[in-house]
């Protein structure tokens, strides 16, 4: 069976009023969720198998189509965020004009918070709900075998008209099980981002499921229960890059910290190996210490991403984020005492935040003195509890989302808590509070004197000249 697994083109994202500096920040990842399914079906199954990722390409939809007509496909399976549902969607219509027999297959966030919506969008014939390597694969073993497909646990389905839900799968308790990413079977030498040294940079997920319950996050379709891959896995795969020239890593775990022993472990099995690496990670300042910083430094981490969100603790506390102001200052402190670079991440908009809320966060962002900020509007996303108490309160107006599921268009814009501010307002303070961290003469020089090479000059002053004309 000829399978090909696709990210689908960015022509028709979200909009979200948000500067290019934000979109700059994120570059271009591989996408590991496909790349996870491509690796699963390579070692346990045996199809001929074939990634596009239209948007590191940069197909437009005549490119993809020829693309997708070349390789003739018997399965199409598509990543579908709901950011990107409108693309998702064309991709799945292109597939069917050029065969209405391929079977499009949709996985990922979007497929687990909207499944009878989703399953009936034109020219979609299976959902894949949560983890998708185990189900994907049990899926292609008996395609279109309606009685065998009902005891899959994973998916959702029409059968003579009716929607089929076979409920959640258990999520995979060991994660070692699982291959290496097949980065082999994409483009991996253009993967890029403004906040790594050098290139070809990639992307790493060392474990999945999130035990914390911040109001403004909804990451159900991995789980509540925190699973992670042994140290020996995870630095197994990043020899196995260094081998096909990546070097510079971003873990994207959602707090990579969770487990001390295992970052520790991980940090030792680096150094006993000489990888010669550059990654950074994303956590909470309440999981970090000072030892775990001193490996963290040695083992070659160039950069933390913490989230702080908010500068009052009023905010946090509504957020549900159980940190305190005190708490990020020591952990900032320790960080630059061992000379990791720090991103920090903060949001504007929260419910009930006032003006001088948002100027005291823009205070504390400037006197934490990280090296990068970046900064969102609150976005009440699908699932989230901050969503649902929106409702509730009539601050947002109707179930937008689920409305934008059931009929996505080009033109939709999602909401923002407008209980004290106008969306056009929002944006003006986020302009704001980006030039009053980046244009600062202090700052400029300070990144100039770090700036290790020419390559790295252009990246920053790109970036820059965005912040710069921001408006």
């Amino acid at each position: 069976m000829r399978v090909l697994l696709v990210n689908p083109v960015r022509k028709n994202e979200v909009r979200t009023n948000l500067p290019p500096i934000v979109k700059e920040e994120r570059g271009c990842n591989p996408p590991l969720g496909l790349l996870y399914i491509a690796a699963y079906l390579e070692k346990y199954a045996n199809h001929e198998i074939k990634i596009i990722d239209a948007e590191l390409e940069k197909l437009d939809y005549d490119s993809l189509a020829s693309r997708i007509a070349a390789i003739k496909p018997d399965v199409v399976g598509i990543t579908a965020v709901t950011m990107l549902l409108v693309d998702v969607l064309k991709t799945a219509g292109t597939v069917k004009k050029i065969n209405k027999d391929i079977r499009v297959i949709l996985g990922g966030p979007h497929a687990h918070l909207f499944p009878n919506e989703t399953i009936n969008s034109e020219n979609i014939d299976y959902l894949v709900l949560g983890e998708g390597e185990e189900v994907f694969k049990e899926l292609l073993d008996c395609l279109d075998d309606k009685p065998k497909l009902r005891g899959i646990p994973g998916l959702v389905f029409k059968d003579k008209g009716e929607i089929v839900n076979t409920g959640m799968r258990q999520t995979i308790k060991n994660l070692d099980q699982l291959p290496f990413p097949a980065r082999h079977f994409t483009l991996y030498q253009k993967y890029t981002s403004l906040l790594t040294e050098k290139d070809p940079t990639t992307t790493v997920i060392t474990s999945r499921g999130c035990p914390f319950n911040c109001s403004f996050c909804e990451r159900s379709h991995m789980g509540a229960i925190f699973r992670c891959r042994s140290a020996k896995n995870v630095v197994d795969e990043l020899e196995e890059c260094t081998k096909i020239g990546i070097f510079d890593f971003l873990f994207y775990d959602d707090t990579f910290t969770i487990d001390r022993k295992r970052v520790i472990d991980i940090c030792r099995e680096i150094l006993s190996r000489g990888l010669n690496i550059r990654w950074d990670i994303r956590t909470r300042v309440d999981t970090v210490d000072e030892e775990m910083l001193k490996y963290l430094k040695k083992a070659g981490c160039c950069g933390i991403h913490y989230g702080v969100e908010a500068g009052t603790e009023r905010i946090l506390r509504l957020l549900n984020k159980h940190i305190t102001l005190s708490q990020v200052k020591d952990v900032f402190d320790l960080t630059r005492k061992y000379g990791i670079p720090i991103l920090a991440y903060f949001m504007i908009g929260n419910p009930t935040e006032t003006k001088d809320d948002i100027y005291t966060t823009f205070k504390l962002m400037k006197s934490l003195k990280p090296d990068y900020v970046h900064i969102s509007i609150l976005s009440p996303f699908p699932g989230t509890k901050i969503y649902r108490e929106g409702l509730k309160a009539g601050i947002i107006k109707r179930d937008y989302w689920k409305e934008f599921a059931e009929k996505p268009t080009a033109d939709f814009e999602f909401p923002y808590w407008e209980e004290l501010f106008t969306r056009d307002e929002l944006y003006a303070l986020l302009v704001k509070g980006y030039k009053s961290f980046y244009m600062r003469p202090s700052y400029i020089l300070k990144r100039i004197k770090h700036l290790r090479s020419f390559a790295e000059f252009k990246k920053k002053a790109a970036a820059g000249l965005k912040v710069f004309f921001m408006k």
